[in-house]
């Protein structure tokens, strides 16, 4: 079964067709960062238009690049969560694609699709060690990206729980907000992280590691062992930039430790909360989902705490670590909660969680 997937949820214009929710046949992304750059964030308005502007490009170059022989079974798009103006792009292209086609339309959890990756293949990513994921259940999952840090519940697979996350800033607004603060620009992930690399290590800045108190109302129920806040952490870096060095500019000698202390403090935190969860129940594997997962100080922390908890940890190819369409057709073989008349008719939804229905 082919099935394309079309992505929008943010700053990615992406397109792919996956055979059977697993085999990458195209892989299509046209990336905004340069469009937001300027910013130090993403703008919707701007992430809107231009997803306006190369949503059909991108879809054609996918169908190109699978071939005229391919024949496509299924469309699948994300619905939420995401930006409104930029979900509705996709939404509104896939209805109108999958109409033209005469074929099923399929909506997809942008979250529930990062927690996919790891299973996704191609010539550059066989991935020959990676069993098909209806067999590995239970498995703990990890969203973490630029709009999501949470601990998923993957009982069975296609059947999701969350049972902790942030409450407030995702792992990878706390990164982009540390940038810009910095002024190392945008995206902030992969510039702190290079930062970070350059520092010997040794007299570290403790910065805070954001564990919420049992009982808080933002909790909604969840155990604070398993949640996190980052905006403790932001605050304690403002300070520290203001308490050192004043309104001036931060010395560029400087950049290093203040990055790696930072990082560091991330790093512990979701480190030390999938240790907690993996701690809590027998699970299979550890799968790791989200542009947050390429940061290397990240992959070694999350290795050696599986290797303590004894079960595999299963990471993407990088390529699908970042928002991709090949994630939200691969998930579409696996789980239908959202399809038929129930798909065309569905509007987006912005603050959709793992598990949730429309």
């Amino acid at each position: 079964m082919n099935v394309l997937g079309i992505e929008t949820s943010c700053d990615e214009t992406a397109c792919a067709v996956v055979r059977d929710g697993r085999d990458v046949v195209s892989n299509v992304v046209y990336t905004q960062i340069k469009l937001h750059q300027p910013w130090g964030g993403v703008v919707p308005e701007i992430a809107s238009r231009a997803h306006v502007e190369k949503i059909y490009g991108v879809v054609k170059a996918a169908l190109d690049e699978a071939g005229p022989d391919c024949k496509i079974d299924a469309v699948a798009v994300t619905y939420g969560p995401g930006l409104s103006p930029a979900l509705l792009v996709g939404l509104n292209a896939a209805k109108g694609l999958a109409m033209s086609l005469g074929v099923p339309l399929i909506g997809v959890n942008h979250m529930e699709a990062h927690l996919h990756t790891p299973f996704l293949r191609d010539a550059s990513f066989p991935a020959p060690d990676v069993p098909d994921p209806e067999t590995l259940a239970p498995m703990l999952g990890l969203a973490v990206s630029g709009g999501h840090t949470c601990w998923v519940d993957m009982l069975k697979y296609g059947r999701y729980q969350i049972v902790g996350q942030t409450l407030d800033d995702a792992a990878g607004e706390a990164f982009d907000k540390a940038a810009k603060l910095l002024g190392l620009g945008y995206p902030g992930g992969p510039v702190v992280d290079r930062a970070a690399k350059q520092y010997a290590g040794g007299d570290f800045i403790p910065f805070p590691k954001g564990r919420p108190k049992a009982g808080t109302a933002a909790l909604a129920g969840l155990d604070a062992d398993l949640c996190t806040s980052f905006s403790g952490l932001k605050t304690a870096l403002l300070h520290h930039v203001r308490q050192t060095y004043g309104e001036g500019p931060v010395p560029a000698a400087e950049i290093p430790r203040i990055c790696a202390s930072y990082q560091r403090a991330i790093v512990g935190v979701v480190a030390d909360r999938t240790a907690t969860a993996l701690r809590r129940r027998h699970y299979q594997a550890l799968v790791v989902g989200g542009g947050v997962s390429l940061n290397g100080a990240l992959r070694v922390a999350l290795g050696d705490v599986a290797t303590r908890a004894g079960v595999p940890l299963l990471l993407a190819a990088p390529k699908f670590c970042g928002d991709n369409a090949a994630m939200i057709a691969g998930m579409a073989h696996y789980r239908r909660n959202l399809e038929g008349e129930a798909a065309f008719e569905v509007d987006v939804h912005p603050s959709l969680e793992a598990g949730d229905e429309p």
